[in-house]
């Protein structure tokens, strides 16, 4: 996603945590269109100044998959929102994509894409781009036809459920990998939801299987059209202990300072975090 990406993923059904609650009800008035506006237009959709978020984001997941130790069979996007830029580089290595998001409407913009249906969101700036620090000679078009044909569901999930993909889930359980962009931050209330939705979604993940997690540092509210969402902020030392405490090894974990020019009201967010971890043996 862009700078302030806190992804609309997965979010908390109503339940007896007024704070969860409350979160659920300000996603009903999500709105994904104005997200993407917000988050992929310019100028925070601007590709061509590898300053930029998109291309430090694109260049964190396309190094990190191309190690090659982030591959298997099956792959889980936790709260994939309405995007899809974050498995560009992942689906080369998997053969079988979850995609999931709380919001139907989200599910919905995800299956225009899959579809190839008019007025799908055009994210063929981002494949380019992918393509082009991929090095590989691969065309655009190539790449996402891979993706769409790597993907193989697309699934409702609640992360602060102890079963996020709810039980008998239809996708390959436990996962080789997950991915999670703007998610876990954007959809908890306080800090021990969000240690509480990390473990939940840990569950899904194989021992000895990868995560890769990207969110906003510090930030407190983003922006989706009539929605004022509120997101727990949280610094690169509360990423690590919460990683560690779910029973990770980190493996890598950067972070990228949000210039002046891509603050453009839409949220207060200061950075962004990339994280690569994976889940140790007996957890």
């Amino acid at each position: 996603m862009s700078a302030a990406d806190p992804s609309p993923a997965a979010g908390a059904a109503p339940d007896s945590d007024p704070g969860r609650a409350a979160v659920a009800s300000a996603y009903q008035r999500f709105e994904p269109r104005a997200y993407l506006r917000n988050n992929y237009a310019p100028p925070r959709g601007d590709l061509s100044s590898p300053d930029g978020v998109g291309p430090w984001k694109l260049r964190c997941l396309a190094q990190t998959f191309a190690a090659g130790e982030v591959s298997g069979h099956s792959l889980i996007d936790i709260g994939s929102g309405p995007t899809i830029y974050q498995l560009l580089s992942a689906c080369t290595h998997f053969e079988d994509i979850t995609l999931t998001d709380f919001l139907e409407v989200n599910r919905q913009e995800l299956g225009l894409w899959l579809r190839e249906e008019p007025g799908a969101f055009n994210w063929s700036t981002y494949s380019q781009h992918v393509c082009l620090i991929e090095g590989k000679g691969e065309s655009w078009q190539e790449k996402e036809r891979q993706l769409r044909a790597k993907v193989k569901r697309v699934l409702p999930i609640d992360v602060h459920q102890p079963q996020p993909l709810g039980a008998g889930s239809l996708a390959p359980l436990p996962a080789d990998a997950l991915v999670s962009t703007f998610c876990l931050e954007a959809v908890s209330p306080d800090l021990p939801s969000f240690q509480r939705a990390l473990d939940h979604i840990t569950t899904l993940l194989r021992p000895g299987g990868h995560l890769v997690l990207i969110g906003a540092l510090e930030e407190s509210w983003y922006l989706a059209g009539e929605a004022r969402l509120v997101v727990v902020p949280v610094c690169k030392e509360d990423v690590m202990e919460a990683l560690v405490r779910s029973g990770y090894e980190v493996r890598d974990l950067r972070t990228y300072v949000m210039p002046a020019c891509l603050q453009t009201g839409v949220d207060d967010v200061k950075g962004i975090f990339f994280a690569w971890a994976q889940k140790k043996a007996g957890v």
